[in-house]
């Protein structure tokens, strides 16, 4: 046998052993400590498995967790993750109100001006001095999975200020509408003083790109790009010919000295056009106030890209470039691509009116789904009918209202929901947005915040929210609560944390980087010994934490699992919530919860997999009892202890016959004196108590009872009927009978005789009338055929045809004749 002989150390060696581990020896006494009962809690609570270190990481985790501050609440050996638990459960382990650091989020409204109602006062209110939405300004403060809410409310307001801008194309094909827009300052200056006294209203107009392929570059058709005898303007890509004005007059003159120009291909430069009128504020005279522009042309557009016909190649810088009211560098940038004209457009709050003969219909249609608050109206082939189609479109777009917000910071979210006119609710998109709004209506949001997370770099943000096309705005301030209110009156490079390696705050320590445990007394750069290990060890095994975890300064810290939902938990992260039985192909049959690999079951329900149900509803039968009182309702199942019978609740019985013919005989024997077991009926008829009725109406009823109840009708070997009831009550059997029998009676013979003799008679009748008839055939049949062969008689009818003559000729056959 070989024998291990294990060198000691000595003396001095042990000392200093000793020395160096002696902070990790009270580490491991007091982490032997932990109590069954904190262990159990921590697999309950999510606050608690999230393993928070620090009170700003616990208020994180969800808005129930709550961190204990109170520095004597952890017991020896507990570890500091323990103080953030959901707040019931730590008022249950003796934590203090006063303690309990439990910031959280509010509202805070800062500007609230009152929407204005004109109503009240008949003055006239400057655009800045009119307010549609209420309030304007809010703070939320806000802590992670608590969303915060408030109502925003918005009305129409009357006599609301606008300004439209009718950007016009001036191709040639446009020649004849031009004719018709001259007039359009003054008769949609009257007509739009029906909406609002104050209005204004601009024009522009465009053509296209002046670089081939779009228009020809020759000298003389630079100066009149019109073939024959039309007299046509220099081509031109944008031209602001009047600045917004209430001067209707004003428009109709500098419209009327207007020329029609001329282009190569189909496509117009329309797009440049837009993005000017967008972001040439100054030249344009926008003011703060409904914004309108009429995009009025009987062709397609030019997009981003397309200028590379033309050896134009960078993109559109969203700019302004006029002067002289010219847009200068249409030959330097592309055309500016959709997407930028929607971001363009929504910057600026201008809702945009698609004016377009009726061919080019659906194309606009499909830009119209890609432009907020834009409308497609169709033009006539001469533009006649365009103050009907801009006060029409202007009606569609008011009327409607779309909220919208600026970019959300990471980890925050937003939700809508709308009460439109008459109550009417919407939440998803539609909670955005509310129809058929008309002048003076009022419409409210409640619009809810939800942070998930603290944002990595700022801890105060700011969102706007603002109606689609409008320029007022509700400005939104996120402050995050990402600590608590304790941690700033932490005191770092505590003597309370293990020399300093940490910052003593909200009664914990917060560890530095690099440094663990309760007290920050380890490294996590430090090597594993056996010693540390051996803390890690279940019942003195060989596995550390289960083969779960791993051994961290001589406490296991559990792995954690691809689906967040599945965890590993207790001190030596033994038990885990999803290696229970299972049934139905669900963890505890779906009706419990696996904690540390053992199913808890929902009331109702036992078994180890919680598939066992405790409910005997399931196993009445039709008479109220469980199982037919012919077996045990075991998991909501009837297992039936007569083999005889099967079913659901043990009330089939293929061999046996029924009822009423199974207690025939001692009903017939008890009643009446007769059957097979008249003999035997004390001995085998006892077993219920037999009662006596006049009639069959005196039977007891089912309808008239509570229990179950069996009509029956038998018969006697004499062929008399007997009926009779039978019933269990109250474990008792009951038999009513009738106590007369019937009986069928005998025949009346004179009645029978009578009916023989009258049947034979008529048969006999019968027999000769179809003899006689017979007979009657025949003979007409007989004379027919005699008068039939008299008609075919050959002879004379005068002579005798019975005489026969004496002479008798005979010729010789040889005679020739000569």
């Amino acid at each position: 046998m070989l024998h291990h002989h294990r060198k000691w150390p000595t003396s001095e060696t042990t000392l200093k052993r000793l020395h160096k581990m002696d902070l990790r020896l009270l580490l491991i006494a007091s982490l032997s400590a932990v109590l069954c009962s904190s262990w159990a809690q921590q697999e309950g609570s999510i606050c608690i498995k999230a393993n928070a270190q620090s009170c700003g990481e616990c208020i994180q985790v969800a808005e129930m967790c709550g961190w204990c501050s109170d520095e004597k609440f952890l017991s020896q050996g507990e570890s500091k993750s323990a103080r953030c638990d959901d707040l019931e459960s730590l008022k249950k382990r003796k934590c203090s109100v006063a303690t309990i650091e439990n910031p959280r989020g509010r509202v805070e409204i800062n500007t609230n001006k009152p929407v204005t109602n004109r109503k009240d006062s008949n003055e006239k209110l400057k655009p800045e001095q009119i307010t549609q939405i209420q309030p304007q300004k809010l703070t939320l403060t806000l802590r992670s999975g608590e969303p915060q809410t408030f109502d925003l409310k918005f009305k129409r307001a009357e006599d609301y200020p606008i300004d439209l801008y009718y950007l016009m194309d001036l191709s040639f094909s446009m020649k004849d509408d031009l004719e018709n827009v001259k007039n359009l300052g003054t008769d949609l200056m009257r007509e739009m003083q029906k909406i609002t006294t104050d209005f204004r209203i601009g024009f522009g107009s465009f053509v296209e790109k002046t670089v081939m392929p779009y228009i020809s570059t020759t000298p003389a058709r630079l100066i009149n790009p019109c073939t024959g005898n039309q007299n046509c303007t220099s081509p031109f890509s944008y031209k602001n010919v009047l600045k917004l004005t209430n001067n209707g007059d004003e428009f109709n003159q500098l419209v009327s000295q207007q020329q029609i120009s001329g282009n190569l291909d189909s496509p117009e430069g329309g797009f440049d056009a837009i993005m000017q009128v967008a972001v040439c504020g100054e030249h344009i005279g926008w003011r703060n106030v409904t914004r309108l522009l009429v995009f009025s042309t009987d062709a397609g557009f030019h997009f981003a890209g397309d200028g590379k016909l033309g050896g134009i190649v960078l993109p559109n810088d969203g700019k302004c470039h006029l002067e002289n009211n010219m847009y200068t560098m249409s030959h330097y940038y592309d055309y500016p691509s959709i997407a930028h004209l929607v971001q363009k457009l929504s910057d600026h709050n201008i809702q945009t009116i698609f004016a377009v003969t009726h061919e080019f219909q659906p194309v606009y249609k499909e830009l119209k789904n890609l432009i907020p608050k834009s409308a497609v109206g169709t033009l006539s082939s001469n533009s006649s009918n365009v103050i009907k189609l801009i006060i029409d479109a202007y009606n569609a777009l008011s009327s409607e209202v779309i909220l919208e917000n600026g970019r959300l910071p990471e980890g925050v979210s937003i939700t809508y929901k709308s009460i439109c006119k008459n109550g009417v609710e919407g939440t998803g998109e539609n909670g955005r947005k509310c129809s058929n709004i008309s002048i003076g209506d009022e419409v409210s949001f409640k619009i809810s915040i939800e942070s998930q997370k603290c944002p990595s770099k700022s801890r105060r943000e700011v969102i706007k929210i603002k109606p689609q096309g409008f320029t007022e705005e509700v400005e939104v301030v996120l402050n995050f609560i990402c600590d608590c209110q304790c941690a700033a009156d932490g005191e770092p490079k505590s003597e309370k944390c293990n020399e300093g390696n940490g910052t003593f705050e909200c009664g914990a320590c917060k560890c530095n980087e690099g440094r663990i445990g309760r007290e920050c007394e380890c490294s996590k750069d430090e090597v594993r010994t056996e010693d540390l290990d051996a803390n890690c060890r279940k019942d003195n095994g060989t596995d550390i934490c289960s083969n779960n975890g791993d051994c961290v300064c001589g406490t296991c810290e559990c792995k954690t699992r691809e689906n967040p939902a599945e965890v590993y938990s207790g001190k030596y992260c033994e038990c885990d919530n999803f290696n229970c039985d299972r049934s139905n192909n669900k963890l505890c049959g779906g009706h419990g919860r696996c904690e540390c690999r053992k199913c808890i079951c929902d009331a109702n329900y036992t078994g180890s997999a919680c598939d066992c149900s405790l409910e005997t509803s399931t196993c009445l039968a039709k008479n109220g009892q469980i199982c037919n009182g012919r077996g045990t309702c075991e998991c909501g199942i009837c297992k039936c202890t007569n083999p005889k019978f099967q079913g659901p609740t043990c009330e089939i019985c293929p061999t046996c016959p029924g009822v009423c013919a199974e207690h025939k005989d001692c009903v017939q024997c008890k009643a009446f004196k007769a059957g097979e077991k008249k003999d035997t009926c004390e001995r085998d008829c006892s077993y219920f108590e037999l009662m006596k009725v006049k009639d069959r109406d005196k039977l007891p009823q089912p309808t008239d009872q509570s229990f179950p109840l069996t009509h029956c009708k038998e018969r006697d070997a004499n062929d008399c009927w007997f009926y009779y009831t039978y019933a269990i009550r109250n474990d008792t059997k009951e038999v009513f009978v009738v106590e007369n029998l019937e009986c069928p009676s005998g025949p009346d013979i004179i009645p029978i005789v009578a009916g023989v003799v009258a049947g034979i008679v008529l048969i006999g009748l019968a027999l000769l009338l179809i003899w006689k008839l017979l007979m009657i055939i025949h003979d007409r049949r007989e004379f027919a055929k005699f008068e039939k062969e008299k008609m075919n008689a050959k002879w004379d009818t005068g002579e005798n045809p019975i005489y026969k003559s004496a002479v008798t000729t005979v010729v010789n056959p040889k005679y020739e004749g000569k």
